[in-house]
């Protein structure tokens, strides 16, 4: 690497005390993620050889995206991916960032995929994050994601091809819209879904993150239930008998989605908490085995 007159940990340091000031609450894990991503090596080459000197041009793209960063932009935009599952996914400012919080979605569809195969649809489907880490450990399984949203289609489909997840297929659909009606329906073991669940007016629309990602995929109307609902209520004609809908939604909504659940004739309807404690994934079961 070519000669430069500041030390990588030198440089390093300078900008998580940046983003620390910026407000960033992860400013040093931040700054270690660009600077992997401008160099091309992961972190544990960064504290091997953190006394190397920085590359002029490596260095001034660093500091830029430090400077984006300090702005608020999300380290996943400015990188392109994100972890999640174990997967690295192509992320882009038409999709939700995958999070940690998601992954109780996964353990709980992958718990209930008892069956060496059967169908999972992921309803919002965006960068594909759950499809994918189901479709990773159940390779017997076959998996659809939909979005109304052409090019997270698109994303999702170029992260399927880059885990060579050949099980999983995307299409573009407004909820269950592409999926048939009546007899003619599509039919799932598993329904899962990270709908939008965000009152218009919640506080956290203001803040970090999700300033930059796509309001029509955080937002919904009857304070963040509307769209809940109407999965809950459409996704009956769906499923199989004896299949599973599980759906995230935010930490004080799950007394709601469990009411909605029992009241559309859901059995078997419980939440799950995520790392944090709080209640994340509320699920229910159509009759018949």
């Amino acid at each position: 690497m070519p000669g430069g007159s500041v030390r990588l940990d030198a440089l390093l340091a300078r900008a998580a005390g940046r983003l620390q000031a910026a407000g960033s609450p992860t400013a040093r894990l931040d700054a270690e993620v660009l600077l992997c991503h401008v160099l091309g090596v992961d972190r544990t080459w960064l504290y091997t050889w953190g006394d190397r000197p920085a590359p002029t041009l490596e260095r001034a793209r660093f500091e830029a995206l430090v400077a984006a960063r300090a702005a608020g932009r999300p380290v996943a935009y400015l990188t392109g991916e994100r972890e999640f599952w174990g997967l690295r996914l192509a992320t882009d400012p038409s999709t939700l960032i995958p999070r940690p919080d998601t992954e109780t979605l996964v353990e709980a569809a992958l718990e209930r995929a008892v069956a060496a195969g059967g169908r999972l649809l992921d309803l919002g489907t965006g960068s594909g994050a759950i499809a994918l880490a189901f479709a990773s450990e159940r390779p017997g399984w076959r998996v659809l994601g939909v979005d109304i949203r052409p090019e997270a289609v698109a994303l999702a489909r170029r992260n399927a091809e880059r885990h060579r997840l050949g099980n999983a297929a995307f299409r573009q659909s407004d909820w269950f819209s592409a999926l048939g009606e009546g007899e003619a329906a599509e039919r799932f073991a598993l329904i899962v879904s990270n709908p939008p669940y965000l009152a218009d007016d919640d506080p956290h629309l203001a803040r970090g993150d999700v300033r930059f990602e796509p309001r029509s995929a955080l937002v919904a109307g009857e304070r963040g239930l509307a769209d809940l609902r109407r999965l809950v209520d459409q996704a009956r004609g769906h499923l199989l008998p004896g299949g599973w809908l599980l759906l995230e939604h935010g930490a004080e909504q799950g007394a709601a989605v469990r009411e909605a659940l029992v009241a559309a004739g859901y059995g078997e309807v419980a939440s799950r908490r995520d790392l944090g404690g709080h209640e994340r994934v509320s699920l229910g079961r159509t009759a018949g085995r």
